[in-house]
């Protein structure tokens, strides 16, 4: 029987150590191409329009900081959030949140990143099909500047296939894994 992929860093660790194997897919730029659908698109940066309960979101990052907002009651921010025209600007809107805290934000920003995602994907086909096409690849943004999100190196790092060796916790990654996994049972 097949073990289930590893979903975080340390069950890949785990796994790996246990003489596991498998292909990695490293994502970093959100640059679409005109032509056809990119690994760009597993970026929460990249331009791909949704919809949730009447609200349209740009980004995934539009929507991850639209809920980051509702989730500490500043109604303001979330409408600021939600007419920026870059998700660089809503990122920025989001570390302005009134009521902020860590803790809490630690509890709910991954089933955020993964809700929102699941909403991308599915409202979206051809990055859905791109999403399911990845397979069992462990899905990693090399971002050398993310420690939360990213694995913290870059794709050409010598360790990036490593995870003992990874700064971060790619969270990113493992989230749009969770993601693969529920569009592949829709």
């Amino acid at each position: 029987m097949q073990k289930p992929l590893p979903i975080s860093k340390s069950d890949l660790i785990s796994a790996l150590g246990e003489g596991q194997t498998f292909k990695f897919l490293c994502f970093w730029s959100h640059e679409q191409n005109a032509k056809h659908v990119t690994k760009a698109c597993l970026s929460q940066w990249y331009p791909s329009s949704f919809s949730i309960e009447g609200k349209t979101y740009l980004t995934a990052e539009h929507f991850m900081m639209a809920e980051k907002a509702k989730l500490f009651g500043d109604i303001e921010k979330i409408q600021a959030v939600l007419s920026a025209d870059n998700p660089g600007k809503a990122k920025a809107l989001g570390r302005e949140i009134t009521g902020f805290s860590q803790e809490k934000w630690d509890k709910h920003k991954l089933d955020i990143v993964i809700r929102g995602n699941i909403e991308k994907f599915s409202q979206n086909p051809s990055l859905g099909e791109f999403l399911l096409k990845t397979g069992d690849r462990v899905l990693v943004e090399s971002s050398p500047r993310d420690r939360i999100w990213g694995c913290g190196l870059a794709d050409n790092d010598p360790y990036i296939e490593n995870p003992e060796h990874w700064p971060g916790e790619n969270l990113l990654g493992f989230a749009l894994m969770k993601v693969r996994q529920k569009l592949r049972k829709q």
